[in-house]
């Protein structure tokens, strides 16, 4: 079975390649670029200024934003970079910038949609998402891709890497110097089944209150955890300073040269960093469009610009700095471990004794931020499938995963995430491109005004 996910994923990625890179270009060559020469106007929407009062959605610009955060900024940049450098060497990094770029284009698509084209609920609530500007935009015939997206979604943003990555921490930090629950499988199962345990009601008491108690926490949890990983990570640079050049240097190397780990073959180093890309920022996978289809604005251009954002903070920034933090470390030639284990010793190796609790603090905080922040998009495609009336069994199920998925193998995670998440891609990407015209007339409309 794992052999069988792995094989699928592989084949999945070596096509979703061109899909993602392709459809980004795309969108940044249709738009002429335009939406990159507004990125300032963008960060003084998210700062509060051009508020609407009355306008429809449920949070403001800044939550909307720290809500996708949530969702993208975890994980994805601890383990996922640990990951793609594993898996792809530190070429792999350099086509996570090169994703990031072109996800910025299709995140100012695919979120000014969500907002042009909300729909309705049963109950005569506004939504955002690819389901629905498929559904409005597109017109009913094309409700099945929107069902198909919505099928994905469900299982594609389940909290499995992070309760798994964060268990394992945990265990190695806490667990194994203290003789808690080691020694037999079972022993060590029952450990991490309690600890996930603890983490579903903590995330419960949270989702429960949907996105608008998701939004409040988010926006204080986000930004914080941001300010202290990147902080941490800056202070290792410092102390690392003459290796960041040659860091660098290695990155820009491999990308083209392909004698990374996996295989030596440059196309595995591409698909490596295209696919830890897309799980770090979620560019043209849909979950941002639910995200930021929430935002309480009229005008469905100003939340493109804003959604913008999104890619820089995750990846541009988080990402380098974790992939940089484990080249100058030499930690990432150990061999010996992967995922967020081997971010750890990096960070002990770095600050023997302080780092791996100052990256766990962090893990913590983030993880929780993206469970909560997935758990809005796994309920909201189950509702759009099977009515509001599922709220709560779906709500149930998702929490269920958080326990189960403490107990399992990274691998088979890994595989079966790649796989539900890339199948997303195809509705938001496809439906994105048949709507962009629509959007780059609201575009040159709405830059008009500003001029």
């Amino acid at each position: 079975m794992a052999d069988a996910l792995s094989s699928f994923s592989g084949w999945l990625w070596g096509n979703l390649l061109y899909l993602l890179l392709g459809g980004g270009a795309f969108f940044a060559v249709f738009s002429r670029f335009f939406p990159f020469r507004y990125l300032g106007h963008g960060l003084s929407l998210l700062f509060g200024k051009h508020q609407e009062k009355n306008a429809p959605g449920e949070v403001s610009h800044f939550r909307a934003l720290c809500s996708a955060l949530s969702g993208t900024v975890g994980m994805g940049n601890v383990a996922g970079v640990a990951v793609a450098i594993t898996q792809g060497g530190p070429g792999a990094l350099f086509w996570m910038w090169v994703c990031a770029l072109l996800g910025m284009a299709t995140k100012f698509y695919t979120c000014s949609l969500a907002v042009m084209y909300r729909g309705k609920d049963e109950n005569g609530v506004e939504q955002g998402g690819p389901m629905y500007f498929i559904r409005e935009g597109l017109g009913e015939k094309w409700k099945p891709l929107a069902v198909f997206f919505a099928a994905c979604g469900m299982f594609g943003c389940l909290p499995l890497l992070q309760s798994n990555q964060l268990t394992q921490i945990v265990r190695s930090m806490f667990f194994e110097p203290q003789g808690w629950f080691v020694g037999s499988e079972s022993t060590e199962q029952t450990g991490n089944a309690l600890f996930g345990l603890l983490l579903a009601i903590l995330v419960g008491v949270v989702v429960v209150g949907g996105i608008r108690r998701i939004g409040s926490v988010a926006a204080r949890l986000v930004p914080g955890m941001i300010v202290l990983y990147a902080g941490v990570s800056l202070w290792i640079l410092l102390l690392n300073a003459e290796r960041i050049l040659p860091a660098f240097a290695v990155i820009l190397s491999d990308a083209f040269s392909g004698r990374a780990m996996a295989g030596g073959a440059l196309g595995m180093v591409i698909v490596t960093g295209v696919r830890r890309a897309a799980f770090s920022n979620e560019a043209g996978m849909g979950t941002e469009a639910m995200a930021h289809g929430a935002a309480k604005t009229k005008e469905p251009i100003r939340e493109g610009l804003v959604a913008m954002w999104g890619p820089v903070i995750d990846t541009l920034l988080m990402c380098t700095l974790t992939g940089l933090v484990l080249l100058v470390t030499d930690s990432w030639q150990s061999g010996q471990k992967d995922g967020v284990l081997l971010t750890t010793s990096a960070f002990e190796t770095a600050l023997p004794g302080t780092g791996p609790y100052l990256l766990l603090i962090a893990v913590l905080f983030l993880s929780f931020s993206s469970m909560i922040g997935f758990s809005y998009y796994v309920v909201k495609c189950g509702c759009f499938l099977f009515g509001q009336k599922a709220r709560l069994p779906v709500l149930g199920f998702y929490l269920l995963t958080i326990i189960i998925s403490s107990m399992v193998k990274m691998g088979d995670v890994i595989n079966f995430l790649d796989i539900a998440f890339g199948l997303m891609a195809i509705p938001t990407i496809l439906s994105s491109i048949l709507l962009a015209s629509r959007v780059n007339r609201a575009a040159q409309e709405y830059f008009a005004r500003l001029r």
